[in-house]
């Protein structure tokens, strides 16, 4: 029985040598350690290094990076939501409207849009304020709107209805005065318009064409100098940059049509949240038709806009939290091999350093 128990115990430690010869990590007796003043600051160093480079890979991995895909848009029937805020330093609030025209040539209104024009002094200080609830006018009579001549007679039978004299009089008066005295107009709000090519324009339009004539004396007089200090058609994201912020455009002893281009890419925006904004982003491209003594149209600001066929979805993305500690432990693994090396170059050299000086003290 005890013969067998001997066994047994042999077995044991037989076991638990096995075990530990798999040791990678063998442990130095307390008394054969050796600490010294350069494997200190190796330390330091290596800790300051170890620090530094963990820092650097938590900045690495915490921000989020975007990824763009491409797809066949299919939206359909909804509305395009236009947000505008410019500024005319030469126009009064009584003569600028808004106008907006989808392809089929109709106008589009949309009873919820809200459009704003402030009156500034010679200054760009505000003066008043004034709510336009029907800046885009209704239908054409004609399906194209660039004859201008018949949308004035249209305008001139109105006015003629209501009392021409009387009113034209009053408006001449007004505007007049509100030239002489350096006034401009700041418009700004939303225009909803359907989702199909088209465009906006800003202009004196709305006035019938002799009492346009008798305010500037002709096309030529009419100065359409503008600030766009927001043109957008949805809302911002992380790093969207809309080309036309922040344009200006002043014009001397001259005038003309302004035209931009503009092409729109339906976007989505997928924040690591799982939030989607749905917006636009869009390049545009702009002309400068300046006006001649014979022309029979007058200066306007047109924004003409398409729809691309082709949605962008940007998704926010953070690197896994795996990469993460992967890259981490490698990084801090070779900082602290790359220091037990160089404490050990570091203690062979002085050693070697210290054996020459006392031989040569022995000498």
């Amino acid at each position: 029985m005890l013969f067998e128990t001997g066994k047994m115990k042999e077995r044991k430690m037989g076991l638990e040598q096995a075990i530990k010869s798999l040791d990678a990590f063998p442990r130095t007796e307390e008394h054969l350690l050796q600490k010294t003043q350069s494997g200190a600051l190796v330390s330091i160093v290596g800790l300051v290094i170890m620090a530094t480079l963990f820092f650097h890979e938590l900045t690495y991995y915490l921000p989020t990076n975007t990824v763009h895909q491409m797809s066949v848009d299919l939206k359909r029937g909804e509305t395009l939501p236009i947000h505008i805020n410019m500024t005319f330093p030469s126009l009064p609030c009584d003569v600028l409207s808004v106008d907006a025209i989808d392809m089929s040539g109709k106008h589009e209104v949309d009873l919820d849009t809200n459009i704003w024009k402030l009156r500034l002094n010679s200054h760009g200080h505000i003066i008043g304020t004034e709510y336009l609830s029907d800046l885009v006018e209704k239908e054409h009579a004609a399906h194209k709107h660039g004859d201008e001549k018949e949308h004035h007679d249209d305008a001139e039978k109105k006015l003629h209805a209501l009392g021409f004299d009387q009113d034209a009089e009053n408006m001449i008066k007004k505007v007049k005065q509100a030239l002489d005295n350096g006034e401009g107009c700041r418009v700004y709000g939303v225009l909803d318009v359907q989702r199909v090519a088209g465009n906006f324009h800003i202009s004196i339009h709305g006035l019938n064409i002799y009492v346009a004539q008798m305010i500037f004396g002709g096309a030529t007089h009419v100065n359409v100098s503008h600030v766009i200090h927001d043109l957008s058609f949805g809302p911002k994201y992380p790093g969207l940059h809309n080309p036309l912020d922040g344009t200006v455009r002043i014009l001397h002893d001259t005038s003309g049509t302004f035209k931009y281009y503009i092409k729109i890419v339906p976007t989505e925006y997928r924040y690591i949240s799982k939030e989607v904004l749905p917006t636009n982003q869009f390049s545009v491209s702009e002309y400068f038709s300046p006006m001649k003594a014979f022309d029979r149209t007058w200066p306007a600001v047109y924004f003409l806009y398409d729809l691309s066929p082709i949605t962008v979805t940007i998704k926010e993305e953070r690197r896994s939290f795996l990469h993460f500690i992967t890259r981490l432990c490698a990084v801090l693994g070779g900082a602290f091999a790359l220091t037990g090396m160089l404490d050990r170059w570091m203690y062979r050299l002085l050693e070697e350093v210290t054996k020459a000086s006392g031989g040569r003290a022995s000498q």
